[in-house]
C-alpha cells in the first residue's frame, strides 16, 4: 500500500504482521485495520432482494446490497446509506432491521486487499417490488428476487455472502443470531 512513508518519504516504510506500517527512520506507524460493511437480505415475503454487481471485484456476480460504513456512521445509518445509494429505496419509518450474521471478508480492489468485517441485517419489505427501485447506474447492472432455495451459491460475489444467505435460511427458521462466536 505504501512504498514511501507518508510522513518521511523514506523507502525504507516496513508492512509488518500484515497489519501495521512503520518507519524506521522516523517512526511512523499506520495499522492497516479492518473495515466494516454491510449487507442486508430485503425479504419480499418468498423472495430476497439480490443485485448484479456493475463493476469490480465481481462484476456480473449476485450480491447484497450494502457496502462499507463510512467514517462517523454506525453500521445501521452506513446500511441505510447504501440502500438508498444503490437500489434508490429506504426502509419505511420504523422498519425493524435485524442483526443476524457477522463474517469476516476480503475485497480486493485495485491492487488493494482490504480486510472486512461484514455485518448482515435482514428486514421485511412485503410487497417490494423492482418498480420500487431505482439502481444505481454503473454499480448495480441488475435486480434479482429470487427464492432463497435458488440461489447458487457460486453466483455470490463473495464468500461471506455465501456464508451469510446460509446462515439467513437457519435464522428464518430459528430467528436467532447465526454468526460463530
Amino acid at each position: 500500500m505504501f512504498t514511501y512513508c507518508p510522513a518521511c518519504g523514506s523507502g525504507n516504510i516496513v508492512f509488518k504482521d500484515n497489519r501495521v506500517f512503520k518507519c524506521p527512520d522516523c517512526g511512523f506507524t499506520y495499522y492497516h485495520n479492518t473495515a466494516a460493511a454491510t449487507g442486508c437480505v430485503i425479504d419480499t415475503g418468498d423472495r430476497v432482494l439480490l443485485l448484479v454487481r456493475g463493476k469490480e471485484p465481481s462484476k456480473g456476480k449476485l450480491a447484497l446490497p450494502g457496502g462499507f460504513v463510512d467514517p462517523g456512521e454506525g453500521a445501521l445509518e452506513g446500511l441505510r446509506r447504501e440502500l438508498l445509494e444503490e437500489i434508490g429505496w429506504e426502509p419505511p419509518e420504523g422498519a425493524e432491521i435485524t442483526l443476524f450474521a457477522s463474517f469476516p471478508n476480503i475485497y480486493p480492489y485495485k491492487n488493494i486487499v482490504y480486510n472486512t468485517c461484514d455485518l448482515f441485517f435482514t428486514l421485511d419489505a412485503p410487497g417490494l417490488s423492482e418498480k420500487d427501485l431505482r439502481p444505481a447506474e454503473g454499480e448495480v447492472s441488475g435486480i434479482r428476487f429470487l427464492r432463497p432455495r435458488e440461489i447458487n451459491g457460486e453466483d455470490l460475489a463473495f464468500d461471506s455472502t455465501r456464508r451469510a444467505m446460509e446462515a439467513y435460511s437457519r435464522y428464518r427458521e430459528s430467528k436467532t443470531f447465526l454468526s460463530p462466536l
